[in-house]
C-alpha cells in the first residue's frame, strides 16, 4: 500500500531537522511543540521507519531521515517553484526562472546579459539573487533554483553545466599604492598588505587561503565585507587593497577610484558555468534563459556561425 506524505508533515520534518530542535523549530512555524512532536511521530508512522533520534539537547535525523530530508527539500522547492510560476501567469508572464549568482558573477555582466534576454523573452519573468557558491549548489539540489551562475570550480556532481564567462584577477588598491604602477604582480607580494576579503568561506576566499599555505604564508584579512562594491569603497578610501576580478573592479577604476595590477598567476582566470538539475527536470524557460547566457559568452564571430548552423 502505498504511503500518503503531505507537505505541510514534510515542511515541518525539514524544520525540525534544520533546527535540530522540535521546541526551536515549534516556533520557527507557530505550532505549541506537542502538537509539532504528534505530527513526527505519525509521519515516522506512515514512513514506517524511524526519522527522527530523540536526544536531551536537540534531534537528530536516522540514516532514514537524511534520505527523507533531501527529498522533501525537492518536493518543497518543486511546490514553491509551481506556485511562482502560476502566481507569474496571473500577471501576465508565460513562465518564470529563479537564477541564483555567486558574487563575483553577479557584479560583472550577468544582469545585462538577463537583461538582454528579457527583451527577447517579454513574457517571462526572471529573478535574480546573490549566493555564495556552495548555497548555489546546495539550492539546485534541492530544487529551490532554476539555474546557478558560478566558478566551475565548484563540486557540480550532479548538475547539467553550459560555459558561460570567465574573469580575471588583479590586484585592486587605491591609486596612489606603492604596487599601482606595476606591470604585474605575484599573489605572495600582496600577503603582507592590509587586505579586505570578499564573501569569506566563498570559494575564492578558499583558493586564496590554500594558495597563500602553498607559498608558506598565511591570508588574514583585516576587513571583511559580503559585497565587490563595497570592498571597492574600502579599497579607495585607502583602507585596505583586495584580490578582485578585472572584471568587477574595472567600473571603479574607469572613474580614477582605484588601481589595478593583473595578478601573474596561472590560476588568475576562473571560467565560470551556468549550472542546472538534469535537463529533463529543467522547465522550458529556464533551459531557453541557459542556451541565451552561453551564447551570451561566445565571441561575435562564433555566434555567427552557430546561427547559420555551420
Amino acid at each position: 500500500m502505498p504511503r500518503i506524505l503531505d507537505t505541510y508533515s514534510l515542511r515541518l520534518f525539514v524544520a525540525v531537522c534544520e533546527e535540530g530542535s522540535l521546541t526551536r523549530a515549534a516556533q520557527r512555524e507557530a505550532l505549541v511543540a506537542s502538537a509539532l512532536s504528534k505530527r513526527m511521530a505519525a509521519l515516522e508512522q506512515s514512513c514506517g521507519v524511524p526519522l527522527l533520534i530523540r536526544r536531551p539537547r536537540g534531534v537528530l535525523p536516522t540514516p532514514a531521515g537524511e534520505a527523507l530530508l533531501g527529498r522533501a527539500r525537492e518536493v518543497l522547492g518543486a511546490l514553491e517553484r509551481a506556485c511562482s510560476e502560476v502566481d507569474a501567469f496571473s500577471h501576465g508572464a508565460q513562465g518564470s526562472v529563479r537564477v541564483l549568482a555567486s558574487p563575483s558573477v553577479l557584479a560583472e555582466q550577468l544582469p545585462e546579459d538577463i537583461a538582454r534576454f528579457l527583451e527577447q523573452q517579454p513574457g517571462l519573468r526572471v529573478s535574480l539573487e546573490e549566493r555564495i557558491s556552495h548555497d548555489v549548489v546546495r539550492s539546485l539540489h534541492e530544487g529551490s533554483a532554476d539555474l546557478g551562475v558560478l566558478w566551475e570550480a565548484a563540486d557540480l556532481k550532479g548538475l547539467d553545466g553550459l560555459p558561460y564567462r570567465s574573469d580575471h584577477l588583479c590586484l585592486a588598491m587605491a591609486p596612489g599604492h606603492r604596487l599601482a604602477f606595476r606591470q604585474s604582480v605575484r599573489y605572495e607580494e600582496t600577503l603582507d598588505e592590509v587586505s579586505v576579503g570578499v564573501a569569506p568561506g566563498g570559494l575564492m576566499d578558499r583558493l586564496l587561503r590554500r594558495q597563500a599555505a602553498l607559498a608558506g604564508r598565511l591570508m588574514e584579512h583585516r576587513i571583511q565585507v559580503s559585497s565587490m562594491d563595497a570592498a571597492c569603497r574600502i579599497i579607495a578610501a585607502g583602507l585596505a587593497v583586495a584580490i578582485l576580478p578585472r572584471e568587477a573592479a574595472m567600473p571603479h577604476a574607469d572613474l580614477g577610484r582605484l588601481a589595478l595590477v593583473p595578478l601573474d598567476e596561472p590560476w588568475a582566470e576562473r571560467r565560470f558555468v551556468v549550472a542546472s538539475r538534469p535537463q529533463h527536470l529543467a522547465s522550458a524557460a529556464s533551459r531557453l534563459l541557459a542556451e541565451h547566457l552561453r551564447t551570451a559568452a561566445l565571441p561575435e564571430g562564433l555566434v555567427g556561425l552557430e546561427l547559420d548552423g555551420r
